[in-house]
């Protein structure tokens, strides 16, 4: 089942998508027919929690064509409006073992915020002093249960949902935010100097997490629809011509030890997002993502993942914000 978030005449719902993916049903709607005791949900977390019974029956309605919304009057919103946290996987696709000099041997992780988030058809806003910035195409996941020290062998019994992220990147302002610098480390010899240690260091907040630079839809894949989360055609295009090609069968770390993992450090609730790492390993024009500078060419963009769909944006350069 794929479910959207999506507005039509200033009001916000969530809604069934039509097996054609011409019409959404909304759910709200739908509510009373289903049998059940509890409140309707209005956005996709109250969706999540209404539990197993309630998506049961929601799988198994089969609601009238007349009461579908035309998805071209719709407006389509990120599936999970306001996530308590979107996690991102950093370098996480085994193309790059060859590039990676030095690194951890387990998932290394970022946060965006949910204010960077960007729904299907919307416009990534871009300033003339972001400098270059790159699209990154990945899978998703949408956490359905709170759950905190998880085993892998649980973990897909966490999972709610999949949807296409595409991970908006400032290659620029990622340099201009990287500190070259002597980290202090305790001295090895129980001397009371400390040892001084070059170090490179840089913080993604802004080269990840501005307005924008999460897109994310169209819409969510219910995981009893996704077999196999690793075992998905994924591809990015950009006006048209194909960037990369990928399979997430591609990713170093899959999604039942990712939740394992990122879950060690974080309780998980429902609606978090897990964004797994980018999809790079074949490139159909001899290229890279990082070819792609979004500022300078423009858009639109598009990131494809079979079995859930294709979300696609445009690019809109605005005014410097004067401090």
């Amino acid at each position: 089942m794929k479910i959207a978030s999506y507005r039509v005449d200033g009001r916000d719902g969530i809604a069934m998508v039509g097996a054609d993916e011409t019409l959404l049903f909304d759910i709200a709607a739908l509510w009373p027919e289903l049998g059940l005791a509890a409140p309707a949900p209005h956005h996709m977390i109250e969706l999540i929690e209404s539990g197993p019974e309630a998506m049961a029956a929601l799988r198994a309605h089969q609601p009238a064509t007349s009461r579908g919304i035309p998805l071209g009057l719709a407006t389509l919103l990120p599936p999970v409006r306001r996530p308590s946290k979107i996690i991102c996987l950093a370098l996480n696709n085994s193309a790059n073992s060859d590039r990676i000099l030095s690194g951890p041997s387990h998932p290394a992780t970022f946060l965006k915020p949910a204010s960077a988030l960007l729904g299907h058809g919307g416009h990534i806003e871009l300033r003339p002093s972001d400098g270059r910035v790159h699209p990154e195409p990945e899978l998703a996941v949408i956490i359905g249960r709170e759950g905190k020290r998880i085993a892998a062998r649980d973990a897909l019994q966490h999972v709610f949902g999949y949807t296409v992220h595409n991970d908006i990147t400032g290659a620029t302002m990622r340099g201009e935010d990287t500190f070259h610098y002597r980290a202090i480390h305790p001295a090895q010899d129980g001397s009371l100097e400390p040892r001084y240690v070059d170090t490179w260091v840089s913080y993604p907040g802004r080269y990840k997490g501005s307005d924008t630079f999460a897109c994310m839809g169209p819409w969510l894949t219910t995981a009893d629809a996704i077999p196999d989360p690793h075992k998905l055609a994924i591809a990015c295009h950009h006006q048209g011509r194909t960037v990369t090609e990928d399979n997430t069968g591609n990713l170093t770390y899959k999604t039942a030890e990712v939740i394992a993992f990122v879950s060690r450090y974080m309780t998980l609730w429902p609606g978090d997002i897990i964004s797994l790492g980018t999809a790079l390993r074949r490139s159909a024009i001899g290229g890279a993502v990082q070819n792609i500078d979004l500022a300078a060419m423009g858009g639109p963009v598009s990131v494809s993942i079979e079995g859930i769909g294709t979300l696609s944006n445009g690019v809109r350069m605005i005014e410097e914000t004067r401090t």
